[in-house]
């Protein structure tokens, strides 16, 4: 179906790109993310019309394809239809120089999208665009240089953490997140849906905060029935997906979906150690950078629990289509084309569901804790797991706050008002006892639900210090990266 096409949310981001572009200086912007994400959109929509010079890589072509498509972009631009196709990169970057020079006095936005497609091999490509920054552009005041990718691991690794001659060049970049909660109920109410909160959540539960799977629902079918069309259909829009997903941001993308899909098994995540024994991967720094790589993605967590050190670290799956594909697409036997509707209730849609609706609360600290009142207060956020009790007592949430204070979060998702029964409360004594005896901490505990539609009040509710609804889940703020344990 057609969507309005307007900038939803990605206000944090907008104002840092416009001030970059209207700066005194010239700026090397590099934006990056996960596939689908909208980072093309995002700078096409601000600047579209502005663009000096606007080039797109091309995907799996040579590099004389490239240099083809770089020239017919360039002709397009200056007018020159007499601009041969150049030899190399470093030509190609001085003809551009070349035309930029004829430009009016002003500034110049040049923007180079899908850039790691254009690093074909042997090219030396990434000299050239060293050799045209740090001789000319660089040297300049008006030359507005922004740089798109999906492939994460050749953003990482050939632009932000380069070590040659691009090394602390990038004066500014954007990890452009998934959309919030808040920005997705925007988006559905641009667009004409009536879906409630829950309904949202439950959304954001199975394929996170993507703008381009939001795109492809339909708002005359149900978020179950959208659910269905998507993924469980034959020839569905998001039909191999999860491979095009991983290929397009990872080299040797095989080695990353071992992990992910190890890592999806296991709620509270694993060691490094416990990665590797699983995987059968090497311990070296080949982990290292795929395991920094996911993160700087937003597919994984690596968080201490608490009271631990910095080698207990685990990491955690934390991306929602990952987990999905896991439980339910690739496990899909029965080939039921409306299987998640038939799901619904179920004893493995509510296993989920637990699991999906803790995520989502990971994904919203900033939310969780401005709902708390604590949002001024520095925190850090992570889980705890009894090393003594014989049922492995855990708590979901532990926000450890500088003022003396410890917020232990349990977090319920339910179709009505969460009870806590007598069995539940005298689990959650034991459960807190254990956690003062074994972390030997001195701070204040304050007991702390965070649910769909809050507690049911009755004898044992009003033991619980603070509560948490899922409508402040929705409340408005920029992208914050949840604080992790250090």
């Amino acid at each position: 179906m057609n969507m309005k096409k307007e900038i939803i949310g990605r206000e944090k981001e907008q104002k840092e790109l416009r001030s970059w572009i209207d700066s005194d200086d010239s700026e090397f912007i590099a934006v990056y993310g996960r596939r689908r994400i909208g980072k093309t959109f995002l700078v096409r929509k601000l600047f579209g019309s502005d663009f000096a010079f606007y080039v797109t890589g091309l995907d799996n072509v040579t590099l004389q394809e490239q240099l083809l498509n770089f020239t017919v972009e360039l002709r397009k631009f200056s007018g020159n239809d007499d601009l041969d196709v150049p030899e190399n990169w470093l030509i190609a970057f001085v003809e551009l120089s070349k035309y930029l020079e004829k430009l009016p006095k002003g500034k110049k936005i040049i923007f180079i999208d899908e850039i790691p497609w254009m690093d074909t091999p042997r090219s030396n490509f990434i000299s050239a665009l060293e050799h045209f920054w740090n001789s000319w552009a660089s040297a300049r005041e008006d030359i507005k240089l922004i740089v798109c990718g999906s492939a994460t691991s050749w953003m990482l690794s050939k632009l932000i953490n380069n070590r040659g001659g691009l090394h602390n060049r990038l004066t500014h970049r954007i990890a452009l997140a998934p959309f919030n909660l808040h920005e997705c109920e925007e988006y559905f109410s641009a667009n004409g849906f009536n879906y409630s909160r829950k309904e949202i959540a439950e959304c954001y539960m199975v394929m996170g905060g993507v703008p381009y799977y939001l795109r492809q629902m339909e708002k005359g079918l149900s978020v179950a029935q959208n659910i269905d069309h998507l993924f469980f259909e034959i020839g569905c829009a998001l039909d191999g997906e999860f491979d095009n997903l991983y290929k397009a941001l990872f080299k040797y993308s095989a080695n990353y979906i071992s992990i992910v899909e190890t890592l999806s098994k296991k709620t509270k995540g694993l060691t490094r150690q416990e990665i590797i024994d699983s995987t059968k991967l090497a311990n070296n720094g080949g982990l290292t950078t795929m395991l920094s790589e996911l993160e700087a993605c937003g597919f994984i967590r690596r968080y201490e629990p608490f009271g631990k050190q910095k080698k207990d670290a685990l990491y955690q799956l934390t991306d929602f289509y990952t987990l999905f594909y896991f439980h339910f697409i690739r496990k899909n036997r029965y080939r039921d084309e409306q299987f998640w509707t038939h799901s619904l209730g179920s004893a493995i849609h509510r296993a989920w569901s637990g699991y999906a609706f803790e995520m989502l609360c990971l994904n919203h600290i900033s939310q969780i804790k401005k709902a708390l009142g604590i949002n001024g207060i520095q925190s850090l956020t992570s889980s705890w797991k009894s090393a003594t009790s014989e049922k492995g007592a855990q708590i979901d949430l532990v926000i450890d706050r500088s003022d003396m204070t410890v917020n232990l979060c349990e977090i319920k998702y339910s179709n009505q008002p969460f009870t806590i029964t007598k069995q539940y409360y005298d689990t959650l004594q034991t459960k807190l006892s254990d956690f003062l005896s074994e972390t030997k901490t001195r701070k204040s505990i304050m007991t702390t639900f965070i649910t769909t539609y809050g507690l049911k009040p009755n004898e044992y509710s009003s033991h619980v210090q603070s509560e948490v609804v899922l409508d402040d889940l929705f409340i408005f703020s920029a992208h914050g990266e949840y604080p992790v344990r250090k």
